[in-house]
């Protein structure tokens, strides 16, 4: 299984973003830490707040919830936000609290994503003690007048200045984040972030290379704005797979690349819907075929877990049971929000369209594993219609998308729905 861990703190909002995030004083953020930290170790499983899941239909036993021998934490990913603007201490002390409450793997990949000029050499130090051995950065672009652009609080400059102390402090698996089909961004601009990126010393291990969406309710939303046209964002996605893997780097999924084994194990848990449970402010969980989300409502958690939210009356605020109780881990805070049971029909719906995601596609062997059923009785004519149209292939065991395929990935994977 997976665990996630939402820290919704930056410094400034950036202009195309339009994630759970905002600023805050360094009270909020502590007490927000407290909160998260007694929501790990105090809830109970969701087997115990909901009852048994759906059983597997391979051995129609009911699986052990966490803490249980079948569910060691594989993965850990503290995103946000900007995860790294939290003391390291309080990082450490939230893992802790995984540890405790979890059974983590030894090998576990723990993921933090930082931004340039919120870390330095000593706070990686103190990641890397902590058992943290994955870095995702996000540079965005290697032109400081895109990044200008974008909002970003930082230039190329100080995205060198983080990679090299990253280096310095240990991490041997770091991520980019980079983003294409910028406003009045050239194909030359794009290839030459891509090969400023490749030049690096010591190139990261991985890239993340979305390409930009206009958000509603983000200040670009209301911005009048030159975008590239489809055909250079073609050019562009292109591109990004002909010169990666020049360098060495595998497309494994629609926007990420990786050298050979270093593919996040996090993101994959989500594409063949492996387990997971988030932690903190709308963070999202998966568990047996059960979905749910945290309240957004930053009040709402924080006076769920007896923190300040800034004076409002506890006596209305979710909490379901006094101090005692919580303190023995017996306290449920009603956070939890969009409960939904997904049917089989769902689930099958969900390992098609995530599965394809991933380059490899669909593991039809996985699929019937899960399903006792093919994807071929389910999704026949659907899938006969686009690999007729050359848009979907199928190997020995995966059915996956074409080169051409995925620029028409999300009208294939709309069908699936």
């Amino acid at each position: 299984m997976g665990i996630y861990i939402h820290i919704p703190f930056c410094i400034r909002k950036c202009k195309y973003c339009d994630f759970l995030s905002f600023p805050a004083d360094e009270a909020v953020r502590s007490n927000y830490v407290s909160a998260l930290v007694k929501e790990v170790r105090q809830w109970e499983s969701p087997g115990s707040r909901f009852g048994p899941g759906p059983s597997r239909p391979e051995t129609g036993a009911v699986l052990e919830r966490p803490g249980g021998s079948d569910h060691d934490v594989v993965s850990i990913f503290f995103g946000g936000g900007t995860p790294s603007i939290p003391a390291a201490e309080q990082i450490s002390e939230i893992l802790d609290a995984v540890r405790e409450r979890f059974s983590v793997s030894p090998d576990a990949e723990i993921t933090i994503e930082c931004n340039p000029g919120t870390v330095d050499f000593y706070k990686l130090r103190q990641y890397r003690t902590m058992g943290i051995n994955r870095l995702s950065i996000g540079l965005q672009s290697a032109h400081d007048r895109e990044l200008s652009l974008l909002g970003t609080i930082h230039d190329r400059a100080a995205f060198e200045e983080t990679f090299h102390a990253a280096r310095q402090a240990g991490f041997a698996n770091i991520n980019v984040d980079l983003i294409s089909g910028l406003p009045g961004q050239k194909l030359d601009d794009w290839r030459a972030t891509l090969a400023y990126v490749m030049d690096l010393p010591e190139a990261p291990e991985h890239v993340s290379a979305y390409s930009l969406i206009i958000e509603e309710g983000t200040p670009f939303a209301g911005m009048h704005l030159e975008l590239p046209d489809e055909e250079t964002e073609y050019a562009m996605y292109e591109d990004t797979a002909e010169i990666l893997d020049r360098f060495g780097y595998r497309q494994y999924e629609i926007s990420n690349y990786a050298r050979p084994g270093r593919e996040c194990i996090h993101n994959i848990g989500y594409w063949i819907r492996r387990d997971y449970i988030g932690y903190g402010l709308g963070a999202a969980s998966l568990w047996d075929n059960e979905r749910w989300s945290n309240t957004r409502d930053m009040e709402r958690y924080l006076t769920a877990f007896g923190e300040d939210s800034g004076g409002i009356d506890r006596t209305e605020s979710s909490v379901s049971c006094g101090a005692e109780k919580q303190d023995a881990g017996g306290c449920r805070p009603e956070i939890r929000e969009n409960r939904e049971i997904l049917s089989m029909k769902d689930a099958m719906a969900e390992q098609m369209f995530l599965g394809l995601r991933m380059t490899q596609g669909v593991s039809r062997s996985l699929f019937y594993h899960n399903f006792r059923i093919t994807p071929e009785e389910v999704y026949g004519p659907v899938l006969r219609k686009y690999t007729d149209l050359g848009f979907l292939e199928t190997t020995e065991d995966y059915i996956r998308l074409s080169r051409s395929g995925i620029h028409v990935s999300n009208v294939i994977m709309s069908e699936f729905l």
